[in-house]
């Protein structure tokens, strides 16, 4: 398009200055709910409704809604809709780690349960010391979850204080205690280790050995263990303690040191099934015999215990249960209904396989 010189000016004429030029407001270039109602043809209050309380709008109305949002590709500001309804709609769940999966059905278990309750899950891996969990409960609490599920009930003073202090609705799991923060479900690992220690003594095994994990809940079973086989006159119990998260090479470490220290013992508990998988492998790589030469016995009950040759026994935890009950206590308080019963055993059983 060619340019043309602007008309000649007549003298005495006074120049008016140029209007100035019009700059679009700037925008964050994020879509909108005012962006959805102009593309289904509806206000933008009507959007509103059909998102926030879909049963007041015509199911045309609702379809038409639905179909801008998936053509727009819009996502609800729900911290905005939360700071109204003081609801969130997410909750927070911490677990020591996603490198093992003793823990998974139960996130699994709380995850399904929540969404059909309309709530999502947030996770985070607060390791086994408590400075991770409190920098991470610092940021849990600040934005203002509608619940909080914590694994065990070992907690740093500061992170009680600040959980207690947030009045969120808190649930414990995998442990027990008394005085629970808020809600709990879980089991005595107590009982587990001096259970065991039965069954063991039981099938005539009195030579008896432990490789545990670093970790407090381990560290319960274990001296639980200990304890129970001293009172049934099993002696000395051999130990070899490694790093948490446990591995299967840590399994197969752990053997080796007690092989070469105490080498005539009979019967092994470990604290985890990956820490058992690992024992098994290394018997058989020394030609050893499970468990003819000594037993093995894990903890966990995970989806290949029941496959390992031989078939391994094992502790069996319910996490379905336990995740499933603890988002029941979340939706319960959120909903405002009374929590009678805040403290909840799920109890433990022994999964008696060839192993042991």
């Amino acid at each position: 398009m060619r340019n043309h010189p602007p008309p000649p000016v007549s003298p005495g004429t006074a120049l008016l200055p140029e209007p100035p030029v019009r700059r679009a407001r700037r925008r964050s270039g994020g879509i909108t709910l005012a962006d959805v109602a102009k593309v289904a043809g509806v206000s933008p209050i009507t959007a509103s409704r059909a998102l926030n309380t879909p049963d007041v709008v015509s199911p045309d109305t609702l379809k038409k809604v639905r179909a801008a949002i998936e053509r727009t590709g819009y996502v609800p500001n729900m911290l905005a809709g939360g700071l109204a309804s003081s609801r969130s709609r997410l909750v927070a769940a911490l677990v020591p780690t996603i490198a093992g999966p003793v823990f998974l059905e139960t996130i699994q278990a709380l995850t399904e349960a929540l969404a059909e309750s309309g709530y999502q899950v947030m996770l985070g891996q607060s390791g086994y010391t408590g400075s991770r969990e409190d920098a991470l409960l610092d940021a849990i609490i600040g934005r203002r979850p509608d619940g909080i599920v914590l694994t065990g009930v070992m907690h740093s003073a500061d992170g009680r204080r600040r959980l207690l202090a947030s009045a969120i609705p808190v649930v414990e799991t995998w442990d027990l205690t008394p005085t629970p923060i808020d809600m709990l479900v879980g089991f005595s690992h107590e009982k587990v280790g001096a259970a065991v220690a039965g069954f063991l003594h039981a099938k005539g095994r009195r030579r008896l050995a432990v490789i545990t994990a670093d970790d407090h809940r381990a560290g319960m079973r274990r001296r639980a263990f200990v304890e129970a086989a001293a009172n049934l006159g099993l002696g000395k119990v051999a130990v070899a303690e490694v790093p948490a998260p446990t591995t299967l090479g840590s399994g197969r470490s752990g053997l080796s040191a007690l092989l070469q220290n105490h080498p005539d013992i009979d019967a092994v508990f470990c604290s985890s099934d990956i820490l058992a998988l690992g024992v098994i492998t290394e018997a058989q790589a020394r030609g050893i015999s499970v468990p003819d030469r000594f037993a093995v016995l894990g903890f966990g009950d995970l989806g290949f215990a029941a496959d390992t040759h031989p078939a391994l026994t094992t502790v069996r935890i319910d996490g379905n249960a336990i995740g499933r009950q603890a988002a029941k206590f979340i939706v319960d308080r959120a909903d405002g209904r009374e929590v009678a019963q805040r403290i909840v055993d799920l109890g433990f059983s022994i999964i008696e396989r060839l192993s042991a």
